[in-house]
């Protein structure tokens, strides 16, 4: 049995059981696969006092075998704020002693970073560090936001240059990752997964009076869902917007973040504030439901690696109204699975209008998210994993 040391600042826990679920579903598929065993280094961030939002965090920072996976979280200063370019040493200082630690009870054969900072150099360290070969994940925001600041991006071209192979959500996102100078011949694009057990259609009518049972949504009209982060790349604001061009449809956002309070009141101020309903962060049952519910998914973000929402979506039999974001266009490659829009109000509305007329069946939309899997992304998972170690 080969194994593995992820290092994983997005992953979920107790306090946040929603953060990074697809780094963790990826992983505990994985390890479901009886050839390779998981542990994951969860590095906790909390400033030096862990007051106010950061108490609940330090109470989450618990070690224990999670679905098959064993999860170390070990806590390492965090500099809120500023304190982006230290993160990376920080958390080598906090984790290299347990890493040495598991690698002499038991010898790893890779190490991996599922995000590329500040997860990608930290990662680079530990390789190192213990001797072993090197695998860096790029998801999106990584790239569009941290491989944009001079620092970060310094630190993302040594590690690639380290790394035995890189790997990208997208083949968009493969793209960005070049134009930053990470070496493209060493990217593998790796899609997501999907749990169809979960994510499949439900029935809308049925969905929507189950809406309207928890959360009083009222069921008649076209209904319109938003599931991610309320934070200004995920566009948000744009959606609220259209409302005002589509004066019979609801929209419902699945998600929570700093960009909360002035959506609230944008709704308010835009006479719509009555047709939109904040759902928070839904636990893994209630999602399934929010989409199987919805006419249509949108979400105009600026920029992506290749959003799980999106397959969800589709799984559920909810076409997309997205913009031209990372891996859109391997996404939506037909009429059938929704329209690709500009990131304004107006466009936008006109997207809603052409899928709500276009009328496809649940189970020709769920087709086209068919060949998604946590059992094909592990699959592929393995080989590559197996090809560094044969190399290194």
């Amino acid at each position: 049995m080969k194994r593995l040391l992820s290092i994983a600042t997005l992953y979920p826990n107790a306090h946040t059981p929603r953060f990074g679920t697809f780094v963790a579903r990826q992983l505990e598929a994985l390890a479901a696969r009886g050839d390779w065993q998981v542990h994951v280094i969860n590095p906790i961030g909390l400033p030096p006092i862990a007051f106010g939002r950061y108490a609940p965090l330090l109470a989450s920072a618990v070690s224990g075998e999670e679905h098959g996976v064993h999860v170390h979280r070990p806590r390492f200063t965090l500099i809120p704020t500023v304190g982006g370019r230290f993160n990376p040493a920080l958390i080598v200082r906090s984790i290299l002693p347990l890493a040495r630690a598991l690698h002499a009870q038991q010898p790893f054969d890779l190490v991996d970073a599922q995000f590329f900072y500040p997860d990608g150099p930290a990662a680079a360290a530990i390789a190192a560090d213990l001797g072993l070969p090197l695998s860096i994940k790029a998801r999106g925001a990584d790239i569009s936001h941290w491989g944009h600041r001079p620092y970060a991006a310094r630190k993302m071209r040594a590690a690639a240059g380290q790394a035995a192979g890189l790997l990208a959500v997208s083949q968009a996102l493969a793209g960005d990752m070049a134009q930053i100078g990470l070496p493209g011949d060493k990217i593998t694009v790796h899609y997501t997964g999907l749990d169809h057990a979960s994510f499949h259609p439900l029935g809308r009518a049925t969905s929507r009076q189950r809406l309207a049972d928890q959360f009083a949504i009222p069921t008649q009209g076209p209904l319109l869902a938003s599931v991610g982060a309320l934070i200004p790349r995920k566009g948000q604001k744009f959606v609220i917007e259209a409302l005002a061009e589509l004066p019979e449809a609801r929209l419902v956002l699945v998600g929570q973040g700093p960009d909360r309070a002035m959506l609230e009141e944008l709704a308010r101020t835009s006479g719509v504030g009555g047709r939109v309903h904040f759902l928070g962060s839904l636990d893994h049952a209630s999602l399934p439901v929010v989409l199987s519910a919805a006419d249509a998914m949108v979400l105009p973000s600026a920029s992506e690696g290749l959003a799980n929402a999106w397959v969800e979506a589709l799984a559920c039999g909810t076409p997309l109204v997205i913009t031209n974001a990372g891996g859109a266009r391997e996404l939506v490659r037909s009429d059938t699975a929704g329209r690709i829009v500009e990131r304004d109000a107006g466009s936008i509305a006109a997207g809603v209008r052409t899928v709500l007329a276009a009328g496809y069946a649940p189970a020709e939309i769920a087709a086209c998210a068919a060949h998604f899997s946590w059992e094909a992304n592990a699959a592929a998972l393995a080989d590559y994993y197996a090809g560094l170690i044969r190399k290194a």
